[in-house]
């Protein structure tokens, strides 16, 4: 989907600037990968055909040639590796090595039939709601916005067509060339193609908002899985592949959201740093900070705080 321009608003030293920040790399991203998600899809659907047809070509290969070598005891079973009983011998020669290359190929097929398979399921799931998992979660985020705050409004998806059929149909074409060229999408009636954006900028604004105010009292090295700060903070480090940040004595943060042992939030500057400083955040031990005393009783806590892993 589109990725627009977002104009932010800061003041420094008094002076308005405005600050223009621009996803070329995810828009040029967004319109080469959208014209190969028909080949893409076809290729996905296409491979566990050709697995599943050599699957069968190896098991019905592996019965014959096993059967003719088998023989039966009162209480045994033996196979014959040699030789074939039969007459005439077979044209093929099947051994021991040929077995295992057979059986191991076997396994390659069913596992490449199993991956891509999901692979083919996850990109139809995408097509037939023409949304992303990204999207996805914008609009959940939307809909608990609006239920938290009781708002009298709707958060409608702007590129879902409403159908099925019609989001198949935008990716699916004649030409082989899917709708939109990569800036511009057909949208859904009542939206428009700021739609998402205006409602990205609702929830950062709310995610200010509802921030909590944290001050460091223990000092915190930024390690991934830091077993100093006791076990359970250790097995329950988030997996993701979002930063971990330094922390010193002193140094305050403000949380967004957090986990049982964790939070996650933006280190606060002060004006030591240098104009053009990076955001400093990611995730930190929550043992590793305390609540502000004036943000305790007025502040909400983060999101997803009360979530458990």
């Amino acid at each position: 989907m589109p990725c627009l321009w977002v104009l932010a608003l800061s003041l420094w030293d008094g002076n308005r600037k405005i600050l223009k920040t621009a996803c070329i790399s995810s828009i040029v991203k967004s319109a080469k990968h959208t014209r190969h998600h028909v080949p893409i899809t076809a290729g996905s659907a296409i491979a566990p055909l050709g697995c599943i047809h050599a699957a069968f070509i190896f098991v019905m290969t592996m019965y014959t040639q096993l059967y003719n070598r088998l023989s039966f005891g009162w209480n045994t079973v033996k196979i014959d590796m040699s030789a074939a009983r039969r007459d005439p011998l077979p044209i093929i020669p099947f051994g021991l090595a040929a077995f295992a290359a057979t059986l191991f190929a076997l396994g390659l097929a069913l596992g490449t039939t199993i991956a891509v398979g999901m692979l083919f399921f996850i990109q139809m799931k995408i097509i037939l709601r023409n949304k992303t998992s990204i999207e996805s979660w914008i609009e959940e985020k939307a809909k608990d916005r609006i239920q938290y705050y009781q708002l009298d409004e709707v958060f409608i998806f702007p590129y879902d067509m409403g159908s099925r059929w019609k989001n198949f149909k935008q990716v699916f074409t004649w030409s082989g060339v899917p709708e939109g060229d990569g800036l511009e999408w057909p949208i859904r009636e009542g939206c428009h193609q700021y739609s998402l954006t205006i409602e990205q900028l609702k929830q950062k604004a709310d995610k200010r908002v509802r921030s909590v105010r944290y001050k460091v009292i223990e000092d915190y090295s930024g390690a991934c899985c830091p077993l100093s700060r006791g076990l359970k903070t250790f097995f329950t480090s988030p997996c993701t592949e979002e930063p971990r940040i330094q922390l010193q004595k002193g140094e305050f943060i403000l949380a967004t959201r957090g986990l049982r042992y964790w939070l996650y939030g933006d280190k606060i500057l002060d004006d030591s740093f240098i104009e053009g400083t990076s955001r400093i955040r990611g995730w930190f031990p929550r043992n590793c900070v305390e609540k502000c005393p004036c943000d305790a009783e007025t502040d909400p806590a983060p999101e997803g705080e009360k979530k458990n892993r």
